[in-house]
C-alpha cells in the first residue's frame, strides 16, 4: 500500500461525510459491514485523535459485486492495487476506502481469505457494535485481523508485524480501553 504525503490527506470532516454516505448505501440495502481501523479507534475513542489516510471497512466477501455497484453509483472507482490479498480499493477524489472480505469457516469462525491461507478475525469482532462520532454512525470493530504463518504474527492488512506509524501503539491502548 502506498503510504500519503501529508498535503494529499483528506480532511477529516470529508471522510466523516463519506463514511457517513457508506453508511447510508450499505444499511440501506442490508449489507452488514465493519469499520476498522484508525478510524473505528476513533469512534471508540469518541475522538478524532489522528489524521487518517483511509477508510478501512470489512465486508463479507458474497457482498462484493452488490456493494461495489453501489459504490460505482456513487462515484467511486475501483481502483485496487497490484499485491492486494484479501481486499481491494476504491476512490473518489482523494478519498480512499479499502474492503476486507469477510468469509465464515463451518464452525462459523469469521476469517479474510487469503491466497495462502486465512486471516482470523476475533470471534466477537462481529457483533451489532454501533458507534457515533461528530454525528455519523458506523458498525465498527477495532481489532484486525491475523493470520499466523510459520509461526509468527502477520497483518495482512499491512504485511508486516507491530505497530507501523507512532500513533498505532496509543491506538492499542484505547482499543483495549473499556467504553466510558
Amino acid at each position: 500500500m502506498t503510504t500519503r504525503r501529508e498535503t494529499d490527506r483528506v480532511p477529516a470532516a470529508e471522510q466523516l461525510a463519506a463514511l457517513a454516505r457508506i453508511h447510508e448505501l450499505l444499511d440501506g440495502q442490508g449489507i452488514e459491514y465493519w469499520l476498522f481501523g484508525g478510524w473505528a479507534v476513533d469512534f471508540h475513542a469518541g475522538s478524532v485523535t489522528r489524521t487518517h489516510d483511509d477508510l478501512d471497512i470489512a465486508v463479507w466477501l458474497k457482498d462484493h459485486n452488490r456493494i461495489a455497484a453501489l459504490l460505482a453509483a456513487d462515484g467511486w472507482r475501483h481502483a485496487p492495487e497490484g499485491h492486494e490479498d484479501g481486499y481491494t480499493r476504491y476512490e473518489r477524489g482523494a478519498l480512499r476506502l479499502e474492503l476486507a472480505f469477510l468469509a465464515a469457516s463451518e464452525e462459523g469462525h469469521v476469517y479474510t481469505p487469503l491466497r495462502e491461507g486465512r486471516a482470523a478475525w476475533p470471534d466477537e469482532a462481529f457483533e451489532d457494535d454501533v458507534a457515533e462520532l461528530a454525528g455519523v454512525r458506523t458498525s465498527h470493530q477495532p481489532s484486525r485481523p491475523e493470520s499466523r504463518q510459520g509461526g509468527t504474527t502477520r497483518r495482512p492488512d499491512r504485511g508486516g508485524e507491530g505497530p507501523r506509524r507512532p500513533g498505532d501503539a496509543l491506538h492499542a491502548q484505547l482499543v483495549n480501553a473499556p467504553f466510558l
